[in-house]
């Protein structure tokens, strides 16, 4: 099985990948394999990376939606081969964010619907058709509000910002707006889709 857990920096997604490898692993029994997106430090994750670091524009809207879901793309494609490996193998993969990422990140920024729903299904057809990359059996989104998720990001370590050149906030994280927005995406999304959605925080206070 692949199961991907998705939604922004400063949800707890890494923290959901770790409890359920801890309980498919000590529970069940299963042999469990974990891939984290984007691979940051790898080769395929260099554009990725200066997206993500200011090094193209100050403005997330200049490169339109298809050519950063390129970039990422094709860092899931160089995985793909490992992700087939281990599940030929009868192993369970959890991908911390995956094509959903993708989706939400990038449809906020288009405003009509029907070029939106273009936009989704281009990403679908790119990344599993034509890239064949595997399709996950199952995608959970954490459906925290962006605001305690930017808090959260805050408190993140030098080390855990490194891609982001020490900076506290990369150029999605920075913008409120943008976040809000791809919440809005990204929940019209999982209705397109069908996602499975869990609210980590409700009334406003994080869940032990």
């Amino acid at each position: 099985k692949l199961i991907a857990i998705e939604w922004i920096d400063g949800s707890g997604k890494w923290t959901q990948v770790k409890l359920l490898v801890k309980n498919l692993r000590e529970e069940l029994h299963k042999v469990v394999e974990v891939v984290d997106f984007p691979q940051y430090g790898k080769n395929s994750a260099i554009l990725v990376e200066a997206y993500l670091n200011w090094k193209f524009w100050n403005d997330p809207k200049a490169l339109g939606a298809k050519i950063p879901s390129a970039m990422f793309a094709l860092d899931r494609a160089a995985a793909a081969p490992d992700i087939k490996k281990w599940m030929e193998e009868w192993k369970y993969v959890i991908a911390n964010r995956y094509t959903t990422s993708n989706m939400w990140h990038q449809a906020w920024k288009i405003s009509d619907q029907k070029e939106r729903d273009e936009f989704l299904d281009w990403v679908d057809k790119f990344e599993y058709d034509e890239l064949h990359i595997p399709r996950p059996d199952a995608e959970v989104y954490i459906d925290m509000s962006p605001e305690i998720a930017q808090q959260n990001v805050d408190k993140k370590s030098a080390e855990q910002r490194a891609y982001a050149g020490g900076k506290k906030r990369d150029i999605h994280e920075a913008d409120l707006n943008h976040l809000k927005d791809s919440a809005a995406a990204y929940n019209y999304v999982a209705d397109k889709f069908g996602r499975l959605k869990f609210d980590p925080a409700p009334n406003w206070v994080l869940r032990s």
